[in-house]
């Protein structure tokens, strides 16, 4: 006759759930400040921050366009897009121009914006193979993943909750 082995026998103790250690937060503003070190110092290169060149890109892309949608896009709240704004027009590679009515305003991007943004995209390219260099491209590729998935998930949150500025 055969022993009789439960199921409870030959089944392995529970192994307890791994948590993360420290704070989120904490370090993820950690690797923002690494990450934004590395392209601000090869962005200065031509004088611009790299939330300059951001916004240069972004009025290219998508101008002439309403600021209420722009900061849409960019996922930044109204405010803090005047405030980066202004320095690209005081430069004049941006400018504010009357929109359909006389309420509404459109940024435009000049050619002098046109030409500062190509001299920066040399050097944000740069900067990014810079850093798949420094931390591998799979590992580069694996965090835009993560980002992305993350990001996804927490646009469920309410607004007040998630946050609109850069």
């Amino acid at each position: 006759m055969q022993a009789n082995t439960s199921t409870m026998d030959t089944e392995e103790p529970p192994v307890p759930q791994a948590r993360p250690q420290g704070c989120t937060n904490f370090k993820l503003r950690q690797l923002m400040r690494r990450v934004a070190t590395h392209y601000d110092a090869e962005m200065a290169q031509c004088g611009l921050k790299t939330t300059q060149y951001s916004l240069l890109s972004h009025v290219l892309k998508l101008g002439p366009i309403r600021p209420g949608d722009l900061a849409v896009a960019m996922k930044m709240d109204a405010s803090t897009l005047t405030r980066n704004l202004r320095p690209l027009v005081d430069a004049g590679w941006v400018t504010l121009e009357a929109g359909a009515d006389a309420r509404s305003r459109l940024v435009h991007i000049t050619d002098a914006g046109r030409d500062k943004r190509a001299q920066a995209q040399r050097h944000w390219k740069a900067a990014q193979l810079g850093l798949n260099e420094t931390l591998g491209v799979e590992r580069v590729m694996a965090l835009h993943a993560l980002v992305d998935d993350s990001l996804a998930l927490l646009a469920a949150l309410p607004a007040q909750e998630a946050g609109h500025d850069e």
